[in-house]
């Protein structure tokens, strides 16, 4: 029998639940795959909003078909779980998406992993997390499917079946080590997280800020037996060479997997070759911030312990703040005023006499000339996109999300279900 990890590619040109059924099912009869005991699908819901964030998560349709072909296989016990963008209630953010719509049709859990009852795990193999706290959904699946969307990522090339492992994490460890430290992060949480089978939304990929991206039509769902081999094929999809993606890379060096052509068996009814050709001219705008159309200036510069570009950190937060901002409202980080903002130890001169400059993070500072109209520090170490999301608008003329009365009411009433919800569990 062949050893080789597989890879299934089938076009899927729209989220027609009898053409996404037939597609998983046919899969995973291919794949050799028998799901029992408790099911967890962990699908990537990452933020949502009903009036300007439509393609940054998982289709529920692709979820839901996949619920039903598991009770093909006589599952009875099947979690849909998920912690969502940090500091912003997951519960709020699965109900914008259509999850709880989607718990009612389909008669199955949809949790925030943030509000269940947690246990501690060990990470043995762990450079960074030595342990993990776990919902206990996840702790005691038998049978993990997991259901990324699949898309280009700001810090870490493509966000698919590895990157999801972010989302397993409860919003109290998420920021740890999010700095120049998350792709070894990433592949951390692949002890916990490794799935037993792996389905890719990619009828919509999506390019720009990933939590609200702008979509392209791809027309394709990829389903794997491990999600190694998903994502070399995934970057391959977006033009990428499977060693650009780091923390794939990583992961292969930790011995879980393979990512070399000769180790992963390709099928389906397209190639990647393909795909590859349609998703050729994207560009994806902010994984090199020093590309985005704006009269802002960005100055990176190092974290002070390890001298490395903290990527993770208010970098990410600052492409998260503005990538929001810009779908609320479009053109507003083009039109934003004229100034600077620094981040880390930025080993150079910023000059902006008649203009803001804007200091992210405690560790930030200016080992050159620093000239400005007027300074303005943010603290924070991470620093939380809610914070920019007052800043940056105010500093540079822009509008901000935490002004909008309809997702101010949202954020307080889940807040405070959640609040409810972790407090029964500590009970």
């Amino acid at each position: 029998m062949s050893t080789k990890k597989k890879v299934i590619l089938r076009k899927c040109a729209t989220y027609d639940p009898d053409r996404v059924n037939s597609i998983i099912r046919e899969s995973l009869a291919d794949l050799g795959k028998k799901p029992k005991g408790k099911v967890l699908i962990k699908p990537n819901v990452v933020s949502a909003n009903k009036n300007y964030i439509f393609d940054s998560y998982t289709h529920p349709t692709v979820v839901g078909a996949a619920i039903d072909i598991l009770r093909e296989y006589k599952v009875s016990d099947i979690t849909v779980g998920e912690s969502s963008g940090y500091g912003i209630p997951s519960r709020l953010f699965l109900k914008e998406a259509g999850y709880f719509d989607l718990a009612k049709e389909k008669k199955v859990r949809v949790i925030d992993f943030n509000e269940e009852a947690q246990v501690v795990l060990p990470l043995k193999k762990g450079m960074w997390h030595k342990s993990m706290i776990a919902a206990r959904a996840l702790a005691e699946a038998d049978f993990k499917v997991w259901m990324p969307k699949l898309k280009y990522h700001i810090c870490c090339t493509i966000t698919n079946a590895i990157k999801l492992n972010i989302g397993i994490l409860t919003h109290k460890e998420r920021m740890l080590y999010h700095d120049d430290r998350l792709n070894e992060k990433i592949v951390d949480l692949l002890e916990v997280g490794f799935p037993d089978v792996v389905i890719s939304d990619a009828i919509k990929i999506t390019h720009g800020y990933e939590s609200a991206p702008k979509p392209f039509d791809l027309g394709v769902i990829l389903v794997a037996d491990d999600p190694l081999a998903a994502d070399t094929v995934a970057a391959k999809i977006l033009n990428f060479k499977p060693t650009d993606v780091i923390h794939l890379v990583m992961a292969s060096e930790r011995g879980y997997g393979s990512i070399a052509d000769k180790d992963i068996e390709v099928t389906g009814d397209v190639t990647v070759e393909e795909l590859a050709q349609k998703t050729r001219h994207i560009v994806s705008e902010y994984q090199d911030i020093q590309k985005v159309d704006t009269r802002m200036k960005f100055y990176t510069g190092v974290d002070p312990d390890r001298g490395r570009e903290c990527y993770g950190g208010c970098l990410a937060a600052l492409k998260g703040a503005l990538g929001t901002i810009d779908a609320r409202r479009p053109g507003s980080v083009k039109n934003a005023k004229a100034g600077g903002i620094v981040m880390g130890v930025y080993k150079g001169d910023v000059i902006h006499p008649n203009e803001p400059v804007l200091m992210l993070g405690d560790c930030t500072r200016v080992e050159g000339k620093l000239e400005a109209g007027k300074i303005v520090r943010v603290k924070g170490c991470p620093l939380g996109t809610k914070q920019l999301f007052l800043m940056l608008p105010f500093t540079f003329g822009m509008s901000s999300p935490l002004l909008d009365p309809r997702d101010a009411s949202l954020f307080i009433y889940n807040s405070i279900i959640k609040g409810g919800k972790r407090l029964v569990n500590w009970v």
